[in-house]
């Protein structure tokens, strides 16, 4: 392997072009060899705009000078690319969520594993460092016995070619939003969650859910209330609330690189606001994945063996809150 990790990205999706695309160009332990799309025409623009070469799929899967293969097509498409991409020999990041279902879950991190190559969900918020500060805060235990986390990510409505309104391609508010306070349960509170209840609201329009609410619990017993959708003014946000205190924590899921967060700690007599580092969580995020191939882990390492185990969870439990859903119509 090269002394960078050569990465394709198969797919000119937004947050391609937009986000991933850039951390790539910017780490120094990565390369951009090539971009392919389905439209050739859509391809050669990005692979002007970013100084690489432009592909096809297939074409992508032969090249020599691909490790790597960052994947952000739609949903539905996560397990017959993702599956390619690792038969291809490539390790993959793979953009979340990395399946519609567990059973698929299961499939890409089992083959990942019999070929000996690295799997990631691509779920930037993890690599940033506001949530290692509060994860140190609850085990130092400031705010007592953790009793409840309530955690949001809402934003408004997309323009109605957007595929999150496709459910054929993996659409819906739960897969798209959702995942987000689902996932950061699992960072805060371990894989041990169960979901009680949960509401969907449909759009009958279109067949899929624009928004919705899920009740879990942890093994600790911690209440976990989870809000998302595509009917709000934009949050994205969780709070944490013990016995003897409460942090909140603003812009928790998407925040700037430029961002500040600040962190606010509600005691009986006491308000505290933290400004913490900035970070940009989505260069860690590339920065991880590299160091990750190139140390020449795969699947099976512990490390990357807890990536999967969590990606396959996070699936288990937006499987748990489909199913015991209670669907209204969306007005």
């Amino acid at each position: 392997m090269s002394e960078t990790v050569r990465i394709g990205v198969l797919g000119c999706a937004s947050i391609a072009l937009r986000r991933t695309i850039p951390a790539i160009l910017a780490c120094p332990q990565t390369s951009l060899a090539a971009v392919a799309s389905r439209d050739p025409e859509k391809a050669k623009q990005a692979a002007q705009r970013f100084g690489c070469d432009a592909s096809t799929y297939e074409e992508l899967l032969r090249r020599d000078d691909v490790d790597a293969v960052y994947v952000p097509v739609p949903p539905s498409l996560h397990l017959p690319w993702g599956l390619e991409v690792l038969r291809a020999g490539k390790h993959l990041l793979l953009e979340k969520p990395a399946a519609t279902s567990a059973d698929e879950a299961r499939r890409l991190v089992d083959e990942a594993g019999a070929r000996g190559l690295v799997l990631r969900e691509n779920f930037n918020f993890l690599h940033h460092g506001q949530h290692r500060t509060v994860r140190e805060l609850l085990a130092a235990g400031r705010l007592g016995t953790v009793r409840t986390l309530s955690a949001a990510f809402c934003f408004p409505g997309m323009p109605a070619s957007d595929i999150r309104y496709v459910p054929q391609l993996g659409g819906g508010a739960l897969l798209d939003a959702g995942v987000y306070p689902i996932r950061v349960a699992q960072l805060l509170f371990g894989a041990d969650l169960r979901v009680t209840g949960s509401t969907l609201r449909i759009d009958p329009a279109r067949g899929v859910d624009v928004a919705g609410q899920a009740l879990l619990v942890s093994g600790d017993g911690v209440l976990i209330d989870a809000q998302f959708g595509f009917q709000h003014s934009y949050g994205s946000r969780y709070s944490v609330w013990g016995s003897t205190g409460r942090l909140t924590l603003d812009r928790a899921f998407t925040p700037p690189a430029t961002w500040s967060p600040v962190l606010r700690i509600e005691e009986q007599d006491h308000v505290e606001e933290r400004v913490l580092p900035t970070d940009n969580q989505i260069e860690n995020t590339i920065r991880s994945f590299a160091q990750a191939v190139s140390e020449g882990r795969d699947a099976r390492h512990p490390d990357e063996a807890d990536y999967g185990a969590q990606t396959i969870r996070t699936a288990e439990l937006v499987d748990e809150v489909r199913r015991l859903a209670v669907r209204v119509e969306s007005s």
